[in-house]
């Protein structure tokens, strides 16, 4: 896979997750989630500009390949399209209107919540594998994603490890969040 193509998959699957999020920022009324969200646009606008970037040096060193850089270019253009989507859906709750009746009625049939934790420096959590701690059959939550740095890592692995600073972005039961929330900040050392 060259450069451009890893690129593109990498501003789509950042759409997606940013989807995902954007919903559920907005079904949990979660501002947290929702500043991902936004944070993540940031990020697909300069991914959306090196593109371009690799695009006219694309068609700069081959004519021929222009064609091809202008059906990429409108490709990269959709998916920034519904990146931008999903950061409108996000203001949403950042502004506050996420507390609409309609809203609201929807959160109150779903016994679901999303959470964002940070693994602390003593988190039993720290420098295990997700497959080692079995998040999901020992306290029903699920990671689906993981904030290292500037970075995501979308849909980790079970082989993924879990270091200090990692953001965790998880989906389960609202009975699941606190345990789930304390075992990341190290206030609780067992599962």
């Amino acid at each position: 896979m060259d450069k451009l193509d890893s690129m593109l998959l990498k501003l789509k699957d950042t759409s997606e997750f940013m989807v995902d999020l954007a919903y559920s920022s907005l079904l949990y009324n979660n501002r947290d989630i929702a500043e991902e969200v936004i944070n993540l646009e940031v990020q697909m606008d300069k991914l959306g500009d090196e593109i371009q970037k690799t695009l006219l040096e694309m068609a700069k060193e081959n004519p021929e390949s222009v064609t091809k850089a202008f059906v990429v270019l409108r490709l990269q253009i959709a998916i920034e399209d519904i990146a931008n989507a999903a950061a409108s859906i996000a203001d949403v709750v950042l502004r506050g209107y996420a507390d609409s009746p309609v809203i609201q009625m929807s959160i109150k049939e779903s016994e679901w919540t999303i959470e964002r934790a940070t693994v602390s420096d003593d988190s039993v959590l720290r420098d295990k594998t997700l497959g080692e701690m079995r998040l999901w059959s020992h306290c029903g939550m699920f990671v689906m994603a993981i904030k290292r740095g500037a970075q995501y890592i979308f849909r980790p692995d079970r082989w993924t490890t879990l270091r200090e600073g990692d953001v965790l972005i998880a989906i389960g039961p609202e009975e699941s969040a606190d345990h789930f929330m304390a075992l990341s900040d190290g206030s609780k050392k067992e599962f």
